[in-house]
């Protein structure tokens, strides 16, 4: 890594960690994504793609322990859970971070998944993917 990495560097209060995984604090500041935070890989890993074995089962642990956290400080619910991978899949900090978002009944967009803009008429690709286009004996 020749850039500096703002999760590499993280200098902020976190709320859990274990020796793999850090968990940010909720910033309620906003308003909109209340009790939101992310789980960090310790190690720099641009994408979860590239998390080691370890490294997914602590932060499996941190899920854990953030759900429950969340679940009672702020009685979400629902939640959206998500990774963002590479540049067009909306990552803009390349290093593999975890969002945890609560979500509540009295949201605008209640009801409405990760997916919901994703599976628009209005994002279909100018060619559609034909099973017939893959060649499966590569796998």
């Amino acid at each position: 890594m020749t850039e500096s990495c703002i999760f590499c560097d993280f200098k902020e209060e976190y709320l859990f960690e274990n020796e793999y995984c850090i968990c940010s604090k909720p910033d309620d500041n906003g308003q909109i994504l209340v009790g939101s935070c992310i789980i960090i890989p310790k190690a720099h890993k641009e994408t979860v793609f590239d998390l080691s074995y370890e490294e997914w089962e602590a932060t499996k642990q941190l899920i854990d322990k953030v759900k429950i956290y969340l679940d009672e400080k702020y009685k979400p619910d629902g939640y959206n859970v998500g990774w963002n991978c590479g540049k067009t899949g909306g990552q803009e900090v390349f290093h593999a971070h975890l969002h945890i978002i609560p979500r509540y009944a009295d949201e605008p967009y209640a009801g409405r998944g990760i997916r919901s803009w994703i599976k628009r008429e209005e994002n279909r690709r100018p060619k559609t993917f034909k099973a017939e286009d893959f060649d499966f004996e590569r796998l």
